[in-house]
């Protein structure tokens, strides 16, 4: 499954909200699998949005056929995009699917990774991370995906409430990173918690 990352700045936020409306369109696409996104909490007039696709083939025939229609509304409402494009590597909880409906908040995590560190780093969020992440109540499901610069990866969580994803944070992150040695594997951390935004969702 592919994971296409949209980061953006609306600079027209009526433009882009209505425009983002038009997107329903991907629902007789080839491949495609959900999408949804929201505001960024901490950086006011930013949007994140997150497509899932069966696989690439699908996903490029869609960019060459029908993309520029369905945005088409939406130029010119925004600045400084950025879309990353991730392959799924594993779930973050069991049974991931790209479902937005029941999700209040999400969380990203964009890791870049010291390529002699990119084993140990797998092996941690698959031993360390994922089952800590998996045993906090509030967390629905999440999923874990490698750029195709294999250095760079992403973490994606959806939560049902921003209160227990406060909880996860306070009690636990800071001994988790300790333990999985955190601070050795990751060149560069950026990360986001976003509000999902519902009528957002496809």
């Amino acid at each position: 499954m592919l994971v296409k990352w949209m980061r953006l700045t609306v600079v027209d936020r009526r433009g882009f909200e209505r425009g983002q409306r038009k997107w329903a369109g991907l629902l007789g696409e080839p491949g495609f699998r959900g999408q949804g996104g929201g505001w960024s909490r901490a950086r006011p007039g930013v949007a994140h949005l997150f497509g899932f696709w069966e696989s690439r083939a699908f996903y490029d025939s869609f960019m060459a056929r029908s993309h520029d229609r369905l945005h088409a509304s939406q130029v010119g409402t925004y600045r400084d995009p950025r879309v990353r494009l991730f392959e799924y590597r594993f779930d973050v909880k069991t049974g991931f699917q790209p479902v937005f409906t029941d999700a209040d908040l999400l969380r990203v995590a964009h890791c870049r990774v010291r390529a002699d560190r990119v084993d140990h780093f797998v092996l941690m969020q698959e031993k360390v991370w994922n089952p800590a992440m998996a045993g906090s109540p509030g967390m629905l499901r999440g999923v874990f995906a490698q750029a195709q610069s294999e250095d760079e990866f992403l973490v994606l969580s959806m939560w049902d409430s921003a209160a227990e994803h406060g909880k996860y944070r306070t009690e636990r992150v800071e001994r988790l990173a300790l333990r999985a040695q955190t601070g050795a594997d990751i060149a560069a951390l950026a990360g986001d918690v976003i509000d999902l935004e519902p009528a957002w969702t496809v």
